[in-house]
């Protein structure tokens, strides 16, 4: 097949003056030529794209492709990482992962918990205050977690994101609104311990190919994993394979919550236990980093027993059988 790569590349955007966390989502070239090499391996043809405005530019001079590999996050608004999706929706290019309605609905944590809420998948109670809600009116119990509705990657997740009053609420949605100028989640603190789960395929063919438990090193943590921790993860967490019973309810709900909102090719989800020790959904990442050293789809991947190789393969197999023959 001939395939095209879209992605952001963080070193073109820092070059433009963006912040570290601003870009914080995008690839490095080491992700692109790692796909590429793999790809070519598989005996594909292979185009570097490049971003939303190279992508236009190209198919507007009339460029097409068998299959696009679509890692761009996008830029802009909430929806931004549905715009190469739906871009390529409009010109009958099928492209990997989840379809554009999906990646604006996922992008919005909101809008998911409320669309899983309805399935009957456990989400833990949450709150959106925009710059117009009177947060005092509020029945908010605590402690609650607070960070932006619609980023990655950790972005706008501080050290003190957990509040356990109104002293401590107000400032940092009031700061966070202002930062990222969009609403913030409001959701209830889960104190338990906190997995992502790895999950390929679409529909009746998606399975969990693994899991792992992020293991604070510093027992006297906090257990949040943000920003910054994400950043310097090798130093502050322990990534491990969970065996214990426990995992089955784990990897039962990731499945359901993949499923369900129709994900496509591969994902990760995101869970926290209560504090009655039952898994909670926190968060899906329908378009997760493939780096194949740094992001936690390749990471858990390989400690449960898959190369990036195969990783890579198994979600272009998946995306195929969209491909006009």
């Amino acid at each position: 097949m001939e395939i095209g790569i879209t992605f952001d590349l963080k070193s073109e955007y820092l070059a433009r003056g963006f912040s570290s966390e601003e870009v914080a989502e995008f690839d490095s070239e080491e992700t692109i030529d790692a796909l590429q090499k793999v790809m070519e391996d598989f005996g594909h043809t292979v185009e570097r794209i490049g971003n939303i405005y190279a992508l236009t530019s190209a198919l507007a001079g009339g460029q097409r492709w068998d299959l696009v590999f679509n890692i761009a996050e996008g830029l802009f608004g909430r929806g931004r990482e549905a715009q190469i999706p739906g871009l390529l929706e409009a010109y009958s290019i099928p492209f990997t992962f989840s379809d554009s309605f999906i990646m604006a609905l996922t992008l919005d944590k909101s809008a998911t918990k409320r669309y899983l809420r309805d399935l009957g998948v456990p989400t833990g109670d949450f709150w959106v205050a925009t710059p117009s809600t009177n947060l005092t009116l509020l029945d908010i119990d605590y402690p609650v977690f607070i960070k932006p509705i619609a980023e990655g990657t950790g972005k706008g997740i501080r050290g003190n994101s957990k509040a356990n009053n109104f002293a401590e609420l107000l400032p940092m949605v009031t700061s966070l609104m202002e930062e990222f100028d969009q609403p913030v989640l409001i959701e209830e603190f889960l104190p338990g311990r906190e997995f992502t789960v790895g999950i390929l395929g679409t529909g009746r063919n998606a399975k969990v190919i693994g899991n792992i438990e992020i293991i604070f090193m510093n027992p006297k943590s906090d257990k949040i994993y943000n920003f910054e921790i994400k950043m310097d993860y090798e130093n502050h967490v322990i990534y491990k394979p969970c065996q214990e019973p426990i995992i089955e309810k784990i990897n039962s709900l990731a499945l359901e919550t993949y499923v369900g909102l129709g994900c496509r090719d591969a994902g990760r989800v995101d869970i926290r236990l209560d504090k009655d020790g039952e898994p909670v959904f926190i968060e899906i990442n329908p378009l997760a980093g493939i780096n194949p050293h740094h992001s936690d789809l390749p990471i858990l991947a390989r400690m449960n027993g898959m190369d990036y190789k195969t990783l890579i393969k198994n979600i272009i197999e998946s995306a195929s059988c969209r491909v006009k023959q």
